[in-house]
């Protein structure tokens, strides 16, 4: 019986050590790295042979096996020097949609890290039910990325509404069949 328990868990570490010699030759992931592997997301802080280590957002240690880092998807945040983000805007019917892009263009230039090529991109995207949404989609380093994402959503909210155009929200209009429009009631 203990031989069979041995041959199991020796199973598992050989798995584990293989796997782990292949991220050490492959790297797709290296110490610092932000990834979510196996549905953990966090920085990588160490990767040995038989697991890799990652500290969460929330500051918490996870230590994945090597086959399950090696075996599972894997998302490296970083690892291209380049990432992309996107907003979809929505502005009312009534306002000027073509005025609304140019303004965003203005905002997007302001900023040195929304780089140039890939070319930012804002175009009306669809027709909603409350507002004429419109795509904006923004290149930048991945080291300056999530910084220039928050500042850049804010400034166009802002240098929208200056200019008169309103972010759009969710109405509803109700409508009364006619005969209870016309339609006394006598309270008495």
């Amino acid at each position: 019986m203990a031989g069979i328990i041995l041959g199991f868990a020796s199973q598992s570490i050989v798995g584990n050590f293989i796997a782990g010699i292949f991220l050490i030759i492959e790297k797709p992931i290296k110490i610092g790295d932000q990834v979510n592997i196996d549905d953990i997301t966090g920085f990588v802080e160490d990767i040995r042979v038989i697991s890799t280590t990652i500290r969460t957002y929330d500051g918490l240690y996870v230590r994945i096996p090597n086959q399950t880092v090696f075996t599972t998807k894997m998302v490296n945040y970083v690892g291209n020097i380049v990432r992309r983000f996107e907003y979809m805007v929505g502005i009312r019917y009534s306002d000027n949609a073509d005025k609304a892009i140019d303004i965003i263009h203005d905002v997007i230039k302001q900023y040195p890290f929304a780089l140039k090529r890939p070319k930012p991109l804002v175009y009306v995207d669809n027709l909603g039910d409350n507002s004429v949404n419109i795509m904006v989609r923004i290149w930048a380093p991945v080291s300056e990325w999530y910084e220039l994402k928050q500042i850049v959503l804010w400034k166009i909210k802002t240098t929208l509404e200056q200019a008169g155009i309103e972010i759009a929200f969710p109405q509803r209009t109700l409508w009364f069949a006619n005969d209870l429009k016309n339609k006394n009631v006598d309270s008495g």
